[in-house]
């Protein structure tokens, strides 16, 4: 029976690792859709050799940051238990590569190619591990401190803070290091360049992928068969379906805010999908697809942010919602399962926070500095495509 309960435990966790590694083809065509077409291969290529990067980073240095579990044993060690250390590698390696995948949206159309792989290394083998050590893995003592003066540990089921709001935060830093598109604002500060989305139809295609393996991200954070709950997948059906429909009322109709409403409201449910009652669930999701729209909008038309994508409305903004969230839908007193604290979930939420703005202002600021981060002008002006891959994604365009 052990023996078969660790194969399930593999096969469980197997699953949702190649679920959530799906999710970043659903990065990848999110990107592709709403960038000019002149932009579209770069980001295909950027996201899966962020991938690789990521994969590299993690296996050799990050997973140990994290976890003090490393890979220099034998195969026939490795192997034990059904290889199950090695498919939990992956399926928290699709976690870390999220975190290249988010910035890689804000960036995108006028970032230099090899500085930010590097940057991805950075990220992916120190920056996140830290924090992903510190929440799931309970290092330097934090959770013991947040249990101790708040009555509970700071609760992330599946990444609202520690990928999300990771993500959303320290891309806010490289975006704002990196300037606005040429042309995107003029000398008043005013919108003088739309850049409307390429291709809607793609862009629809990557919401779907990463709303299909989403399921995954979720469902499998447990880690194990016995920890399976229904009540985790349908939290993040009802949370995705709020956030869809805010984003169809509030945001008017426009497809690109529809499409990214289903993930703000999966991004704010990671936190406390293991808590909430599924009217909770709901309501987060609703509340998160508002604020992705106000923000989104706010930090176009208002803040002069040049956030291609609206990462960090999307993962910063509705990621840290979801930390705040989950200490207060996932109260008994609201129908959830308790064992949360709004005090520890703030506490946690701010840290993160802070953690991943720091990292995002000095990781890139270094790169600025040194080596650049930025493409010309002129580069810019003729696409990331041309300019760093030498080839259109349609010949005829």
């Amino acid at each position: 029976m052990e023996q078969l309960t660790s194969a399930l435990d593999t096969l469980f966790v197997l699953i949702g690792a190649v679920m959530v590694l799906a999710m970043h083809a659903g990065f990848a065509f999110l990107e592709v859709g709403t960038v000019r077409h002149k932009n579209q291969v770069n980001a295909l290529v950027k996201i899966i050799a962020d991938f690789a990067v990521s994969t590299i980073a993690y296996f050799f240095i990050g997973y140990y940051v994290a976890y003090q579990v490393g890979f220099f044993e034998s195969a026939s060690i490795l192997a034990e238990k059904s290889g199950y250390e090695l498919v939990k590698f992956f399926f928290l390696l699709t976690f870390a590569a999220a975190i290249p995948a988010i910035v890689s949206g804000g960036i995108a159309e006028r970032a230099k190619f090899y500085p930010q792989m590097f940057a991805t290394f950075i990220l992916v083998a120190l920056i996140y591990p830290l924090f992903e050590g510190i929440v799931w893995n309970g290092a330097f003592g934090i959770q013991d401190m947040f249990s101790e003066v708040f009555g509970a540990e700071f609760h992330d089921f599946a990444g609202s803070i520690v990928v999300h709001a990771m993500g959303g935060w320290i891309a806010l830093g490289a975006v704002i290091l990196l300037g606005a598109r040429h042309g995107r604002y003029n000398k008043k500060g005013q919108i003088s360049s739309a850049h409307p989305p390429s291709s809607i139809p793609f862009l629809a295609l990557g919401a779907w992928t990463l709303s299909v393996g989403w399921f995954g991200f979720n469902v499998v954070s447990a880690q194990a068969i016995e920890g399976i709950s229904g009540l985790v997948a349908i939290n993040s059906l009802m949370a995705m379906v709020g956030g869809i429909l805010a984003a169809v009322f509030v945001g008017k109709n426009d497809p690109g805010f529809v499409h990214n409403g289903p993930l703000a409201g999966l991004v704010a449910v990671c936190a406390g999908s293991d808590l909430m009652h599924p009217i909770g669930a709901l309501l987060t999701g609703i509340i998160a697809g508002v604020l992705f729209v106000w923000a989104f909008t706010a930090t176009q038309n208002k803040w002069k942010i040049d956030d291609v994508l609206g990462v960090w409305p999307l993962h910063g903004i509705c990621g840290a919602w979801g930390g705040i969230a989950a200490g207060i839908f996932g109260l008994e007193a609201l129908g959830g399962m308790g064992g949360v604290s709004f005090m520890a979930q703030l506490a946690g939420t701010v840290m993160g926070i802070t953690v991943a703005t720091a990292a995002g202002f000095i990781v890139y600021g270094v790169l600025k500095k040194t080596v650049g981060i930025r493409l010309t002008q002129e580069e810019e002006y003729e696409g990331a495509d041309l300019s760093i891959h030498k080839i259109k994604a349609s010949p005829e365009v």
